[in-house]
């Protein structure tokens, strides 16, 4: 067994992986997972730089998991850096101050790095399911971009766009530096726009109807899931391999998109840091089911931080 740590951060949250993993039968045995919202991506989309409370926040998160990291013994670290540092003007702020804190540079990766580490994830312990059809597309729905992988045991097709729960919040549900609440109908029918816009971009690359199993990843899809459930607390083993017909996720959206910032507070598995942002995500899920034809989406709590694991393995 190897014990290695992951890190992924993104343009909502960043997340810690400390692992012991088997490359020849394939296990992972998770030791330490855990994840902040940290809101990196904040105003990127506006501003292209990274703003200084949200670099402080996320080295905050760094130093916190440093000492989890040294605690257990990590052999090696790999950090992935994911939408909202590849899009920023001063990164190169970013880059120093993990490395100070971390001891290892942070890898900007491309979308479409981001989407393998995504699929071998979310996929590695779907391989030979019996009520698993291939091919798979997997879709991880992050802040700042959603990555769309389709393949088999392998990668056939991948594409990443820029569109997320935080950038679509931003852009389309601001006003006066606050969240509408709830959104209009023309806010609403805006971000639809950006989505299908998106999708149309997609499918340049990306045979979306030939998937045969969707399988969902990150937060905004976990904690729609977790409200699926009716879980009064956030329970990953009960989350992880879930699934969630279409009418279920249209429901919950519709849901998500008419309750104030309180409701949707008061709901026991809503993440704080995800209050304002998940009626965006939930409606980029929806639009992808209703654009694949997807029936149902397999939820998976693995994903790109698996991935980013495995790939130190």
């Amino acid at each position: 067994m190897k014990r290695v740590a992951a890190i992924d951060c993104g343009t909502n949250s960043i997340r810690l992986l400390v692992a012991d993993l088997d490359p020849e039968t394939g296990e992972l045995k998770d030791l330490d997972r855990r994840m902040e919202i940290v809101r990196l991506g904040q105003g990127v989309d506006r501003t292209g730089r990274l703003a200084p409370e949200a670099l402080e926040r996320t080295f905050a998160a760094c130093r916190e998991y440093a000492a989890v990291i040294k605690g257990l013994g990590a052999e090696r670290l790999r950090f992935v850096a994911t939408s909202a540092s590849r899009d920023a003007e001063n990164r190169d702020v970013f880059v120093r101050g993990v490395m100070d804190i971390l001891g290892v540079e942070p890898e900007v990766i491309s979308g479409d790095q981001e989407a393998e580490f995504s699929f071998i994830g979310a996929t590695k312990e779907l391989t030979g399911h019996p009520h698993i059809e291939l091919p798979y597309l997997v879709v991880d729905i992050g802040g700042g971009s959603t990555e769309f992988v389709l393949g088999e045991e392998t990668v056939r097709a991948a594409r990443s766009v820029d569109v997320g729960c935080v950038r679509m919040t931003e852009r389309h549900l601001l006003h006066d530096g606050e969240v509408s609440d709830p959104p209009t109908p023309g806010q609403i029918a805006a971000i639809k726009a950006d989505i299908a816009a998106a999708l149309d971009r997609v499918e340049e690359t990306v045979p979306l109807t030939e998937a045969a199993t969707l399988v969902g990843l990150a937060g905004s899809v976990t904690t729609v899931a977790a409200v699926a459930l009716g879980l009064d607390h956030y329970e990953s083993a009960a989350i992880h391999h879930s699934r969630m017909s279409r009418a279920t996720v249209a429901e919950i959206t519709e849901r998500l998109l008419t309750s104030t910032h309180a409701e949707r507070a008061a709901i026991p598995v809503m993440h704080p840091g995800r209050v304002d942002v998940i009626g965006a995500g939930a409606l980029v899920l929806l639009s992808i089911m209703e654009r694949v034809g997807a029936d149902e989406v397999v939820v998976s709590e693995h994903d790109i931080l698996d991935g980013i694991a495995w790939s130190i393995a």
